[in-house]
């Protein structure tokens, strides 16, 4: 058994620590620095993080090289299998030109692409974010902005960080579900304090994707129906979490959230000649006022439609039952790991949902969307193969970085890093969403930061004397503003819209809004262990 050191390297921390952080820091480096190609940057970033875990932290090369393979796994299933499958279904609607039509019917709610913005990549985001997860929105709504016209950059900028609010509630609620299993909290507890959290971030990411859309003056001018959505969805997203599930917060902010945008006047008003110039890039096609049959536009629909159904179906208790069934749990081979506490890792055991994964469920939903759209069997196929063609350079992107998140959480890096933020005392409350930040920048997962630091989140509040379901909600609410910097969801947005190689570039981009919007839930945090925000938390 090998055992988890948190201080292998000159019995310090703070230079453990330093160390730890090593391949995080090369895969940042080498994408914003160096602009190298993110698989190739992802696979230096692993091979750091197994050399970093074998000499420093004293885990043996064998096990060092299962955890990596059990990452590598993890992020063929569910990941890349949700993400293959939700653009599976994309591509067939695109082959049946269902999708012009949806996107025809988008165009029409309004010709501003300002508004455009907001109904896409936030509202319809956030839904698929409750749906599906793991890179599914920012790769769909990311496509569909660039066939409304927008310059392939500022639609893959715009989708990334749109894609911030939702994901605490996101699929199905799994990040705040796990938060509460490795936590041992109630969910209810937990996802209370994160609904005092997240809709805060609603209110203000309505606002910067109108300024990233047409900086001062897509603001100046679109600021009442951008706040409008964000109170909208922020209230519903409180609601939903606090009072009716958090499973199905998301579904509601967003369906709130879209249903008051498109009430508010402003929003349905055409959009100056000027506007659409600037912010369009030319190639947007003029043929808003084609007519579609209402068959056809229902048809358009379905695909989204039976996600929803499908989805809701599997959380019916019978069904979740039987889909559970279907789990394979297995000691996973040549991994034998004790963390700092003597105590076997959950990780020694891998446990594999066949069907209740929602890659299968979506897959599941595609198979009836073809029948509906009319795609034929043999068709249907080639169009999954042709998917994960395009996607092969994401899926090396993303199956690496996972390699590297397991081999930093199994060798103790990742443990190392959370006890030295854990060790920051006053400051803890303040520094406590980095750390969510921080795992979900490895993992491109907030269910895995959870899952990663949510126990020593729970652990070091009650050392210090802090509320632990603050700590644990502020581990989720500050992982969502890391996944916009996530090399695996930096890859999807790039293959999305055909920039492959330049996820560098949207890492310049995106960074900023990143870190601003932490350092925001950082203070809220802060605000909310004292008397200045503690009537807040229940």
């Amino acid at each position: 058994m090998f055992v988890q050191q948190l201080e292998p390297v000159a019995d310090s921390l703070g230079l453990s620590a330093l160390v730890a952080s090593l391949p995080l820091v090369t895969v940042l480096v080498l994408l914003g620095a160096v602009r190298m190609k993110a698989h190739r940057a992802g696979l230096i970033g692993l091979a750091v993080a197994v050399l970093v875990g074998w000499l420093a932290f004293g885990m043996p090369v064998g096990q060092t090289l299962s955890a990596g393979a059990q990452g590598v796994l993890f992020g063929l299933f569910p990941i890349m299998w949700i993400v293959v499958n939700a653009l599976w279904v994309y591509r067939m609607t695109v082959r049946t030109q269902h999708f012009d039509i949806l996107r025809r019917s988008f165009g029409r709610v309004s010709d501003d692409p300002r508004i455009q913005a907001l109904v896409i990549a936030f509202c319809f985001g956030a839904l698929l974010e409750a749906l599906a997860g793991f890179g599914a929105p920012v790769a769909i709504c990311s496509v569909m902005l660039v066939a409304l016209g927008f310059d392939p950059v500022k639609a893959a900028v715009v989708s990334l960080v749109a894609n911030t609010a939702p994901v605490a509630f996101g699929a199905m609620g799994t990040p705040v579900v796990t938060l509460a299993q490795v936590t041992g909290l109630p969910l209810d507890d937990v996802a209370t304090v994160v609904g005092r959290q997240t809709p805060l971030l609603a209110l203000v990411v309505p606002l910067i994707l109108v300024f990233l859309v047409d900086g001062k003056r897509g603001l100046r001018e679109t600021w009442p129906p951008a706040l409008v959505c964000g109170v909208a969805f922020a209230v519903a997203q409180f609601a939903a979490s606090n009072f009716v599930s958090a499973q199905l917060a998301d579904i509601a902010a967003a369906l709130v959230g879209a249903g008051a945008l498109i009430a508010v006047p402003a929003a349905r008003r055409p959009a100056d000649e000027p506007v659409r110039a600037a912010v369009l890039t030319g190639v947007r096609s003029e043929d808003l006022d084609q007519e579609d049959p209402r068959r056809e536009v229902l048809r358009a629909y379905a695909p989204y439609a039976l996600i929803v159904a499908v989805f809701s179906a599997a959380q019916i208790p019978p069904v979740k039952r039987l889909l559970a069934e279907a789990t394979r749990v297995f000691d996973w081979p040549f991994l034998d790991v004790a963390g700092p506490d003597g105590e076997p890792v959950g990780a020694n055991v891998f446990s594999l949902p066949l069907l209740g994964t929602g890659g299968t469920l979506v897959l599941f939903a595609g198979l009836i969307t073809a029948v509906v759209i009319g795609v034929r069997a043999g068709t249907a196929a080639r169009e999954w193969a042709a998917t994960v063609h395009e996607l092969r350079y994401a899926i090396l992107t993303v199956t690496s970085v996972l390699a590297l998140a397991y081999v930093m959480n199994l060798s103790g890096q990742a443990a190392t890093i959370g006890q030295s933020v854990a060790a920051a005392g006053a400051g803890l409350a303040f520094l406590s969403p980095v750390l969510g930040w921080f795992g979900v920048a490895v993992s491109g997962s907030d269910t895995s930061a959870n899952a990663l630091f949510g126990a020593l989140q729970v652990s070091a509040a009650r050392e210090s004397g802090l509320s632990p379901e603050l700590l644990a909600a502020a581990n989720s609410s500050g992982g969502v503003l890391g996944k916009m910097i996530s090399p695996q969801n930096l890859t999807i947005a790039c293959a999305a819209v055909g920039l492959a190689g330049r996820e560098g570039d949207l890492l310049r981009k995106v960074l900023p809004w990143s870190l601003g919007l932490l350092l925001v839930m950082c203070l809220v945090v802060m605000a909310q262990s004292t008397a200045v925000l503690g009537w807040m938390l229940p």
